[in-house]
């Protein structure tokens, strides 16, 4: 009976460990986008494995490439892990992350490789638990961090029809009602992908690109502002984007989905290369996609600012009576001595000065002789 007990026992608990591992665990992946300019990550060929990554490893990378210091917490086989994607020269930082989290899809290693920003990018398909991560970064003064999660609520037609211009699209506008026409995008691919404004999920995924494309403009504009500044502080780009997520929940069996990735992917290349021109190389992208289970929902990545500890200055506990009648006494006494003797040392030296001998090789007239 208690060999039965103990059975069902374990049964239950490795169950339950399975349970809790399949609720933490999100299967994702990330790709570190370099600089067409400059090199910031590890060159890799193909051949090469792509080892499985932490997020908390990631959000490590992200301080190393701001130029700031790893976390304490960080473990020695995680910095030997970044030590082979990043660059180790601690003088060659980009100090400008953009960093994008996609819900909905395991990763675009799939439709990356003919891309020529993305191609040779590196990316691990790998991912071990989702718990979320927070990015220590230190005091605000050195350090910027702009949210790129600002949603449009006064888009127009002419926002739909500049974007679709953007990707090599065109937008058909509806006569009778605004925001109501359809966006037609061709796919590298050869397809083509009509998206409606007239339906809900289609309009959220269209109105998600237009606000991403939009905030990274006004990102731009910040950054045009900081240069022109005396403090130069590092700048965090984030962002979240679940546009794909709201294809797949409506079109479940369909390729829109598929074909909206590739859109995303159209879109961030342009994002990135607007990027890379206004940063002048000096940025790298970090492009985090996951996909969620239904409890599971937000952001996974937090930024936490840890201020620097200001010096402490020793101050007295206990004011000196310093206004007794003794010390004044005492005060008053130098004065007056200290005044008699610059009063008796003045008139010495004018008596001295004007009975002086002219013939005499004196220090004040060293350079005159009148004999």
């Amino acid at each position: 009976m208690e060999f039965r007990v103990s059975i069902i026992w374990s049964l239950l608990v490795i169950f339950s460990l399975f349970s809790s591992q399949s609720r933490g665990e999100a299967s994702g992946s990330v790709f570190f986008v370099d600089s067409s300019s400059h090199q910031f990550i590890r060159a890799r060929s193909s051949n090469d494995e792509h080892p499985s990554m932490l997020l908390p490893e990631v959000g490590a990378a992200v301080s190393i490439l701001l130029g700031f210091a790893p976390p304490l917490t960080l473990s020695a086989a995680s910095s030997s892990k970044l030590n082979e994607i990043l660059i180790p020269n601690p003088f060659n930082r980009p100090r400008a992350v953009f960093l994008l989290e996609v819900n909905g899809i395991n990763g675009l290693e799939k439709i990356v490789q003919d891309n020529a920003m993305f191609g040779n990018s590196f990316w691990s398909p790998n991912f071990i638990g989702s718990d979320k991560v927070d990015i220590q970064l230190p005091d605000e003064s050195d350090v910027s961090v702009v949210s790129l999660d600002e949603q449009l609520e006064d888009c127009t037609d002419k926002e739909i029809s500049d974007f679709s211009s953007l990707i090599g699209g065109s937008y058909a506008t509806d006569a009778l009602e605004p925001l109501n026409g359809v966006l037609t995008i061709p796919l590298a691919n050869g397809a083509t992908l009509n998206l409606h404004m007239s339906k809900k999920e289609e309009r959220k995924f269209i109105v998600g690109l237009l606000s991403l494309t939009r905030n990274v403009k006004r990102a731009i504009q910040m950054h045009d502002n900081l240069s022109q500044s005396t403090q130069s502080p590092a700048e965090l780009l984030t962002g979240y984007f679940d546009g794909i997520k709201a294809l797949q929940e409506q079109y479940e069996n369909e390729s829109i989905a598929q074909h909206g990735v590739e859109l995303l992917l159209a879109t961030l290349t342009k994002i990135f290369g607007s990027l890379q021109e206004a940063y002048k190389g000096q940025i790298v992208g970090i492009i985090y996609c996951h996909t969620n289970i239904p409890q599971e929902s937000g952001k996974k990545f937090d930024v936490i600012f840890t201020p620097h500890h200001t010096a402490r200055w020793l101050e007295e506990t206990k004011e000196l009576n310093a206004t007794g009648p003794e010390v004044v006494l005492v005060r008053r006494t130098l004065a007056w001595i200290t005044g008699i003797i610059l009063l008796i040392s003045t008139l010495m030296g004018i008596y001295y000065l004007l009975n002086m001998p002219l013939t005499r090789d004196t220090l004040l007239y060293s350079n005159v002789k009148l004999d």
